[in-house]
């Protein structure tokens, strides 16, 4: 599978999984409201709602954010797009990142908020969703790869010829001793 439908499933079953345990959360509970837990005490499935970004941070300006969502979604879809000689790994990363983003820019432009539900309550950790996660991992992701991967360069285009060099072995014409 090439690195553009790589990216494109990726992006697409993310913002898909994403948005239909939101929906399914969101009919489930009412806001604060948990489901029996799956670990009690370590996680929970909580409904709550968001209106900044990761953390809390930015109350109020989730609709603000959509041309940033925008923004990440177009720089990955190029990126991937124009590397397309790169690794599987990048790909899944970048349509994670892509996923993640639209999936939290659907819920901002729809309800104005984002739906979380995630709860790692022994650690007290911030309640987040599918995309949350997806945007996490594919960062993790992009570190490892540019990191420990093989740099490699794209494959010579056919429409492009190569410069020809002499050949080391075939005598060349001294224009010199010619004339």
């Amino acid at each position: 599978m090439s690195g553009r439908w790589i990216f494109l499933a990726v992006a697409l079953s993310a913002i898909a999984a994403d948005q239909a345990v939101k929906a399914w959360v969101r009919a489930a509970l009412v806001e604060r409201e948990s489901i029996g837990s799956p670990w009690p005490g370590v996680f929970e499935i909580t409904l709550t709602y968001n209106d900044g970004i990761a953390f809390g941070m930015l109350r109020g300006a989730g609709v603000l954010l959509a041309p940033i969502a925008l923004a990440i979604v177009l720089v990955a879809a190029i990126y991937s797009f124009r590397h397309s000689y790169q690794g599987r790994a990048i790909h899944f990363a970048m349509g994670a990142l892509a996923g993640g983003a639209v999936g939290n820019l659907i819920d901002r432009l729809w309800l104005g908020k984002v739906t979380d539900m995630f709860w790692f309550r022994w650690i007290d950790f911030p309640v987040f969703n599918v995309a949350d996660a997806c945007i996490t991992v594919s960062a993790v992701m992009m570190m490892l790869v540019w990191t420990f991967e093989p740099k490699v360069a794209p494959a010579p285009q056919e429409s492009e010829p190569a410069a020809e060099l002499p050949n080391a072995e075939t005598p060349q014409a001294d224009s010199r001793n010619e004339a």
